[in-house]
């Protein structure tokens, strides 16, 4: 049976956990290691780790920090950050991610989607799309949000999954951190352009939006950072309220 999954998302500078609003104004919150722990054993179905600055600051993944989180998750975990080539995809699979995101690097050389599909499998490729609203249409944002492509995010994301992504994990530069909901409009348009999974994220304030997103948004799972981390919302109150509501998830780790 397929679950829509609900997944926290560990954004990362400098080795610590940090969030902030579109992208900017950072504040630190927690270790990875332990964090990554904690939701491990909450009922989350997956972990997103972003390493937020590696593009921006010209590097590669903190490799350490990854590997030392990736001992203490029992979870998929997901990694993305300054991802450019296979080598680069080899080592951080080797440091324990079961998925690759890549932005900013396939943007600039869309080949790379293919050729991380063709040598790891698309289940194992995850194209990170920021997208940014500009009059009335929504374009692909690059390095960590910094720099908005002319790029149309709708086209971009099928293209994505015509080179061989696997899945789309879409975050609202523009709703990112405000807890007002997510962009349910952007996040319908892609996923009614694209047959793959796709992972709304930015903006989820309450339990109402982040069944709107695996409802009105046509997301198959909903990305939360905020709520979890400043403990408003626990994995399990989410899945309850989704439960309820007749969203599909796992509750094999509630029984009733």
């Amino acid at each position: 049976m397929k679950y829509n999954k609900i997944i926290p998302c560990l954004d990362t500078k400098d080795g610590r956990v940090v969030k902030g609003v579109s992208f900017t104004d950072l504040k630190d919150i927690s270790d990875p290691v332990e964090i990554a722990e904690y939701y491990s054993k909450s009922g989350a179905d997956e972990l997103v780790f972003l390493d937020i600055t590696a593009t921006t600051e010209g590097r590669k993944t903190l490799l350490d920090v990854l590997r030392k989180t990736a001992e203490k998750v029992t979870i998929p975990l997901t990694v993305g950050g300054g991802i450019t080539c296979i080598e680069e995809a080899e080592a951080v699979f080797e440091a324990g991610a079961d998925k690759i995101g890549v932005n900013s690097a396939a943007v600039k050389r869309p080949e790379l989607i293919n050729e991380l599909s063709e040598k790891f499998g698309k289940e194992k490729v995850v194209s990170a799309i920021d997208g940014k609203r500009k009059d009335n249409k929504f374009f692909v944002c690059v390095k960590g949000g910094t720099e908005v492509t002319g790029i149309d995010a709708v086209e971009w994301a099928a293209e994505c999954e015509k080179r061989g992504a696997g899945e789309i994990l879409l975050t609202s530069f523009d709703a990112d951190g405000t807890k007002k909901g997510y962009d349910i409009e952007m996040t319908k348009a892609i996923a009614d352009a694209v047959k793959i999974p796709v992972t709304a994220s930015g903006g989820a304030g309450s339990l109402e939006h982040i069944y709107e997103a695996l409802t009105k948004g046509g997301a198959q799972n909903a990305l939360v950072a905020s709520l979890f981390h400043f403990k408003e919302l626990s994995v399990k109150q989410v899945k309850e309220y989704l439960n309820k509501r007749g969203v599909s998830v796992d509750m094999t780790m509630y029984p009733n």
